[in-house]
């Protein structure tokens, strides 16, 4: 009999939610079996205060409940009280009546729950002692007396601007930049913090530093100052509860105490400036001496707009040694990272005098000659100064700004000119919201798994509380089309619910009212409705669905959702095409006019393909909503869209009235063409890659779906040859020139050493490493079956591109728990290894494989335990199987044999080590020389048919012939 057993249980995405304001928080948990095939057929949930640790009287018991759901379900329970500490716990029941024991258990804690819960004031320092508007940070502090034995002590605070706590001379939480980034105006989290361990008995005391943050500081390509508001201010409460029952609340009142801090300056685009002969000793602990400190006043903000915190905290999430010292020609002391990051340097210094001035500058990249290079910052500084104390020992890392770097240029450390730079006196610090890492991906090629490692870094740096588009220049904004495109390999690579739930109530809350969307949210420039980039309201919360199946917040958004496709309907004469207003196009594409950042497709194919993508997405989420009439009607609008798009765009025989290859991938990916034209425009699309020497031409809009477009319609070997195209323009040309993150242009470094614009070319910029989505669905196989989501069905189907990849894996923790796909060649065989956790079922599509030939662990595939169906489906045998380990080998000789005709370029051939040795023995005035680059994009029966190239038809003929026995 087998055993099956809860892993791992979760309340809104995490093990222990602390804080929360929702009134009906939703449970997950993931199961393991040592069976295979396991499902869940019941459970039992249970909820109790923290105080019944042995669940004697639970608050909510489901009994036991017949069904296989484990995750998304919501609390239903009696009202959960505001600031309230709960556990809960599971058990479930297996299809044979197997009993798991309970779950370890799992914690939830209830915030303010309310904006009238807020007891405290905002405060500020006494304007009449401390100007408002000045630069340096405030120091906020105030005692209070413990009067008996705790049982709990938690603090609930937020800033208008960005702050840190401290209680007793100790921070409260690893947090930087609290509160994080929101739409300010509507809404604005605030942090809960258990403080249990830091009280002390009778005196103590909390402090704050306070300082602009985004709220107040300059941001955007002006430069503009007070964004939201003139005012830094706090608003903190710190509820106490004694062992006797009795409660005390330590409030931000008129009672504080406020001085000016030790850093100067500080801004999140120009860095940071500390004085650490400023520091006060004990600013924060209960002796300290506070008479020369001034008075606070209270400041006139509403609650209403707060909120509990949604995203992940901004936290180190890891630690960078530097790994190499430069003296630059130019004479620049300079460190170099090793790796493109987002964060901070933390420096230490021994017995440096006081007044001692050190300043780190910030850069990306080295020029040519070697030389530190930062015109690619824009007016953006990114610098930081230190101000030596004379203490035996210091250290110091910025506390309200960030970085995007991987040089750092000292100067001013204490015997640099002598003795240089000491390598342990530096270390970065990674920031980013602390998102779990979900998911893995690997090949046989390193130069492609470095690109994986590009995407994450990518990825990380610029998932700073909200999706920007760029680290380091004065930019930094949430631009909406950027998160779109790359919203699916993002929620793929880290666990993005809370960070993408925070940002999407953004969205809603910035929508116009006509439902027009910003460029960038949180919005701080002012423009709007751009197709494909407000598409983001409707792709996103579709995508985050498709990944977790949360209903709620597909409900929360869908109004949002319809709105945006609403406003497109609105626009223009032309009711079911959208050819009105400014769009960014294909931006960056490199067919773009000169001088021009908009590609060559026209914008009105681009912003009328969307409009029948957001309509479609829109049908379909109103079809699981429940909404069957707007189901309707946005399905009709959808085909009267599509019809549109076929009369303007598509001639009558299937041929793409914009030749570029962004138009063809749209018309494909959005299903915009006649099932029996696809077969023209996609060997249209494939013309277009191979006559480009297997280049690509996409910005910004066609580079997601590219590969798609031709893995998914008969080109999966274009595709595969696309990815792996080491000159410029391609994924791996930034690898071959050391790139340790994604670029935003792609040359941002040419060949000759020299740079792009200063005006727009970012070393850090996340949208062309949306390829990443296809090589985890389409190369590594691991994908899911869209009609159940989150991975309820899996689909495994490794698609085998060229003899250059004889290997890839990915995996995922998906709700259920663990996904994997792995295959090789081994021997002459396909080995494919995949994992599918409990409760969940996969669809597995083995190419090439025979069923005759095909054993799982040793066994026919007859014999095989856990297989639900065993079918053939095309060229491929098609298994259906519950959840475990499985090991599948079939003969696979001919898998990866290229079918080389006539017809086949000189380009594709060049691709391929063994037709080069075929080419070099017959005629290698192919393979290399003027007369190579002339015809690489012609056929062998055209170069034949050449008289230049001086092959005759027979020995051609031979070729062709020796080619075919590859």
């Amino acid at each position: 009999m087998g055993t099956i057993k809860i892993i791992e249980v979760q309340c809104e995405y995490r093990n222990h939610l602390l804080g929360t304001d929702l009134l009906h928080p939703r449970f997950s948990w993931k199961m393991e079996s040592t069976e295979r095939n396991t499902r869940q057929s019941a459970y039992q949930l249970q909820v109790t205060k923290r105080e019944d640790q042995s669940f004697e009287s639970p608050l909510w018991d489901t009994g036991r409940m017949e069904t296989d759901q484990s995750i998304q379900l919501p609390y239903a329970g009696s009202e959960l009280t505001p600031c309230t500490s709960y556990l809960f716990r599971v058990r479930v029941w297996d299809q044979s009546g197997n009993e798991s024991d309970w779950s370890a258990a799992g914690q939830l804690e209830t915030g303010l729950q309310r904006p009238d819960a807020w007891q405290a004031h905002w405060i500020t320092p006494d304007t009449q002692q401390i100007d408002r508007e000045s630069d340096p940070i405030f120091q906020l502090r105030r005692s209070f007396e413990i009067k008996g034995e705790i049982a709990s002590a938690r603090i609930y605070a937020t800033a208008v601007g960005v702050y840190e706590l401290y209680l007793n001379g100790q921070p409260v939480s690893k947090d930087v930049l609290a509160p994080g980034w929101t739409s300010y105006h509507h809404r604005m989290q605030y942090q809960t913090y258990d403080v249990t361990s830091l009280i002390q008995p009778g005196a103590n005391a909390v402090g704050a530093w306070l300082g602009d943050g985004w709220y107040r500081g300059k941001l955007g390509f002006d430069d503009k100052q007070y964004t939201y508001g003139e005012h830094r201010a706090l608003l903190m409460q710190m509820l106490i509860r004694y062992t006797d029952g009795t409660e005390e609340w330590v409030l931000t009142d008129s009672g504080w105490r406020a001085s000016i801090g030790p850093i100067p300056y500080s801004n999140i685009y120009h860095g940071e400036t500390y004085d650490a002969r400023l520091e006060q000793s004990g600013w924060s602990s209960p002796d300290f001496d506070e008479h020369s400190w001034h008075g606070v006043e209270t400041v006139q903000l509403s609650c209403e707009p707060l909120i509990s915190q949604e995203n992940w905290p901004t936290r180190v999430t890891e630690t960078i040694q530097p790994v190499q010292y430069i003296v630059t020609p130019a004479g620049e002391h300079v460190l170099d990272m090793g790796q493109n990051m987002v964060g901070r340097i933390r420096m230490t210094l021994n017995a440096a005098a006081a007044g001692t001035t050190i300043t780190i500058r910030h850069a990306e990249v080295l020029d040519k000659d070697g030389n530190i290079y930062y015109g690619n910052l824009r007016p953006a500084r990114q610098t930081v100064t230190y101000i030596a104390s004379g203490a035996e020992q210091e250290e110091y890392a910025p506390h309200f700004s960030f970085m995007g770097f991987r040089y750092i240029q000292v100067s001013g450390y204490p015997g640099q000119e002598t003795e240089g730079l000491l390598l342990d006196a530096f270390v970065g610090e990674v920031l980013h919201s602390d998102m779990p890492s979900t998911g893995e991906f690997e090949c046989s090629d390193e130069r492609v798994n470095q690109l994986q490692r590009n995407i994450r870094w990518g990825q990380r740096g610029n998932f700073l509380d909200v999706p920007t588009d760029c680290p380091q220049r004065d930019e930094r904004l949430g631009w909406t089309g950027d998160a779109q495109v790359f919203i699916s390999t993002a929620l793929f690579n880290y666990q993005g619910a809370p960070f993408f739930t925070k940002w999407l109530h953004d969205v809603q809350a910035e929508q116009h009212e006509d439902g027009g969307i910003p460029f960038v949210v949180p919005d701080i420039v002012g423009g709007a409705n751009s197709a494909a980039w407000g598409d983001a309201a409707v792709i996103c919360p579709w995508t985050f669905y498709q990944y977790y199946g949360d209903r709620q917040l597909l409900a929360e958004q869908y109004d949002s959702m319809k709105k945006w496709v609403d406003y497109i309907h609105s626009q223009g004469e032309e009711e079911f095409l959208w050819n009105t207003g400014f769009h960014f196009g294909d931006w960056l594409a490199l067919d773009a006019s000169e001088g021009s950042y908009i590609g060559a497709t026209p914008t009105a194919l681009i912003a009328t393909a969307y409009y029948a993508y957001s309509s479609r997405l829109v049908a379909e989420a109103a079809q699981i909503l429940g909404k069957q009439q707007e189901a309707e009607q946005y399905r009709r609008l959808h085909e009267d869209v599509v019809q549109m798009f076929r009369a303007e765009f598509v001639t009558t025989r299937g041929r793409i009235a914009a030749p570029t290859q962004t138009a063809h991938v749209l018309a494909l990916m959005f299903n915009l063409v006649e099932p029996e034209m696809k077969i023209r425009v996609a060997a249209d699309l494939n013309d277009l890659i191979v006559s480009n020497d297997y280049h690509l031409t996409t910005g910004f809009v066609g580079t997601p779906y590219l590969c798609f477009a031709l893995s998914d319609n008969g080109y999966h070997q274009t595709a595969v040859r696309l990815l792996l195209q080491e000159s410029y323009p391609g994924w791996l040309y930034s690898v071959s020139q050391g790139a340790t993150t994604i670029w935003e242009h792609w040359d941002s470094l040419k060949p000759d050493g020299s740079f792009w614009s200063d005006d727009m070319n970012s070393f850090n910029h996340y949208s062309y490493g949306a390829v990443g989505d296809w090589m985890y669905r389409r190369i590594a196989g691991l994908d899911k079956q869209p009609e159940q989501p989150a991975y309820q069905r899996i689909r495994i189907e490794p698609l085998f591109g060229t003899r250059q990849l004889t290997h890839a894996r990915a995996a995922h923790e998906s709700m259920y728990g663990r996904i994997e796909s792995d295959w090789k060649m081994e021997e002459g065989h396909m080995i494919v290894q995949v994992t599918v956790p409990v409760n969940t079922t996969a669809d597995i599509l083995l190419h090439g494989a025979q069923i005759e030939q095909l054993s799982e662990s040793g066994r026919s595939v007859h014999e095989m335990d856990g297989a639900i169906t065993v079918d053939t489906e095309d060229d491929a045998v098609h298994i259906t199987v519950g959840s475990g380990q499985y090991t599948f080998s079939y003969p696979a000789d001919q898998l990866f044999q290229t079918s080389y005709t006539p017809n086949t370029r000189l380009s594709e051939l060049l691709m391929d080590e063994q037709a080069v040795d075929v080419l070099n023995r017959h005629a290698p005035q192919l393979v290399q020389g003027s007369l190579s680059s002339m015809v690489s994009a012609s056929s062998l029966q055209q170069i034949a048919d050449n008289q230049m190239t001086r092959i005759p038809q027979e020995k051609m003929q031979q070729i062709v012939t020796e080619l075919q026995l590859l």
